[in-house]
């Protein structure tokens, strides 16, 4: 049975993981710095958290954890960073991609920590792709660390990537840029709003994830946009995937990193961290939807509504306690799926802190790691309040979710994972082969680089319920998708994905 450890407001578990340094480090060379190697861009930022810490603890970590990279194929990057900034016997941690692995990663620290089983962990991550998209553009490679193959991270994940299904495959439907705006025209759909109108709430709310980017100096584009500036195709602007414009989607063309040293309350009053340093972490939760053929509509996220409420009832709280919110934003449905299923009009309160992946940056699978130190320096300044931060990972399917608060939790941090809930939920049949009658379900458009429409991609539902996969050329079907709610027209579907709107 742990004993109390008091400070001048509280008691708490000597065994709470409480998060006391953060650190950003954006490497600006597209302002002439010199280029960094991937593992050196974050040794920056975990030098920058240990300072934060005030007490110098990064070199105690016992587990470096580090978020998969894509900008260089390193075998372990947690073996090189501890080495460059002075760690010795750490665990490795290197899990598989997933933009939920930041605060899955903490999740994970944090019940180990909870448990005695860890004392100090390190998170951390970053990415080099401005530089590494430039290098191959001019067919240049950069002369970064090759580790060998025989090199390996203590731990590497439970579960390895897997994005989509077959079905989805046998249509070309892979890339998240398709994907994420057949959730968005569902949305659309459940509105009950004109498509023009509902365009424009997300363009709004979209707006306010720029004016957060502006503020926070740690953004890489800290222009702040309108709402008119987002929604509107043009040429610097052109469709990515309808309803989506440039500046709704994550940009990937970032040289940043970021860490957060995460430690037991015990060892933060040993070490003598300030207290104002002090960030808790009150509970965590990790689950997963069905993929996208799979799940049973596009307009709802069984994992984000049980996942997030888990989290809360952990605090005894609701959503209308949170102050402050950073939910992943790779595309605006990802928010708007967020926003219904815990009923927050998007536009009624800000939703990140951080200012999201297309204007504070997307590292591919660390926005995260930033919203994450951008968290805990928001709360510190707000001493007392909640702060919820959320990510997700594939299509919309993988969710993590973390809570904190400068005050500890009551009686200490939990972890929960409620898959069977969420898989309780129920699912839908896809098929591969199928011709007949179909409703149209949800779609997007793709364009080409001068914003000419080309292909119509979308789901249907047969007269069972079953789920197929169209991809058609078909100009009729491309016009309507531009210009009407078209959720439950009928149609007819070929065995080859056609689609012909009846």
């Amino acid at each position: 049975m742990s004993t109390a450890t008091s400070n001048s407001e509280s008691s708490f578990d000597p065994r709470t993981p409480v998060i006391v340094g953060v650190g950003q480090f954006l490497n600006r060379v597209d302002q002439g710095a010199d280029v960094l190697e991937p593992t050196d861009l974050i040794a920056e930022a975990v030098a920058l958290a240990d300072r934060d810490t005030g007490a110098s603890l990064a070199s105690k970590a016992k587990v470096v954890a580090c978020v998969r990279m894509l900008s260089w194929n390193y075998q372990d990057p947690a073996a090189l960073i501890a080495e460059k900034v002075g760690i010795e016997g750490a665990q490795t941690w290197y899990p598989d991609i997933g933009g939920n692995t930041p605060q899955m990663l903490l999740n994970r620290l944090a019940t180990e920590i909870s448990q005695g089983e860890l004392d100090v962990g390190i998170l951390c991550g970053g990415e080099t792709w401005y530089t590494r998209s430039s290098l191959k553009r001019s067919g240049d490679r950069p002369d970064w660390t090759v580790q060998d193959l025989s090199v390996k991270p203590t731990w590497d994940g439970d579960e390895k990537f897997v994005m989509g299904h077959p079905a989805e495959h046998a249509r070309a439907i892979v890339q998240p840029t398709q994907a994420y705006p057949m959730f968005e025209t569902a949305l659309m759909h459940s509105s009950g709003l004109a498509p023009t109108e509902y365009l424009q709430n997300v363009a709004e709310m979209w707006a306010g994830f720029s004016d957060v980017a502006a503020g926070n100096e740690y953004a890489w584009n800290r222009e702040s946009f309108t709402a008119s500036e987002i929604g509107t195709a043009t040429d610097s602007n052109r469709y990515i995937g309808w309803p989506y414009t440039k500046h709704m989607v994550s940009n990937p063309q970032v040289e940043m990193a970021s860490a957060v040293i995460v430690c037991s309350a015990q060892t933060a009053v040993d070490a003598g961290v300030p207290k104002d340093r002090w960030v808790f972490v009150h509970s965590g939760t990790d689950c997963k939807d069905r993929i996208m053929s799979e799940r049973l509509d596009f307009d709802s996220s069984p994992s984000i509504r049980i996942g997030t409420e888990s989290c809360l009832a952990a605090a005894g709280i609701g959503i209308e306690d949170v102050a402050h919110l950073d939910i992943y934003s790779c595309f605006p449905s990802a928010v708007g799926l967020f926003c219904a299923e815990m009923g927050i009009a998007p536009t009624s309160r800000p939703l990140t802190v951080y200012g999201g992946l297309c204007f504070a940056g997307g590292p591919w699978n660390n926005p995260v790691g930033h919203a994450l130190a951008s968290m805990v320096s928001t709360l510190r300044a707000d001493a007392g309040s909640y702060g919820l931060v959320t990510a997700n990972g594939g299509h919309v399917d993988k969710h993590s979710f973390g809570l904190f608060s400068t005050t500890p939790p009551d009686p200490s941090f939990q972890y929960d994972r409620p898959q069977e809930a969420v898989d309780a939920t129920g699912g839908r049949a896809v098929l591969t082969e199928y011709e007949g009658d179909i409703a149209i379900e949800t779609w997007t458009v793709m364009h080409d680089r001068e914003n000419n429409p080309e292909t119509y991609l979308g789901s249907c539902l047969t007269p069972s319920g079953d789920r197929v996969w169209a991809s058609t050329t078909d100009a009729g079907a491309i016009a309507a998708a531009l210009t009407e709610d078209i959720a439950g027209h009928e149609a007819h579907y070929k065995a080859d994905g056609q689609i012909t709107l009846t």
